[in-house]
């Protein structure tokens, strides 16, 4: 799994890539009620709005996923 940040109309958006699709909408459910914004998910890439890249990787690492962080 990929965790990534890009900027789009003077904002960040966290992007995570590599989810089943089966359990896609309870995951991005789970992770914008834990960092407290929005999101949405599109063509299988969950959608952060913000730079969440940490929260997101440590959502992940206590659930015993492994992350790749993408970008700097």
């Amino acid at each position: 799994m990929r965790v990534g940040c890009e900027r789009r109309r003077g904002g960040s958006v966290t992007l995570i890539f590599g989810l089943p699709s089966r359990e896609i909408q309870t995951v991005a459910a789970d992770l914008r009620r834990r960092c407290g914004t929005g999101g949405t998910v599109k063509d299988g890439v969950v959608q952060l709005q913000g730079d969440l890249r940490d929260a997101a990787i440590a959502f992940f690492g206590e659930r015993g996923i492994r992350t790749k962080r993408m970008g700097g």
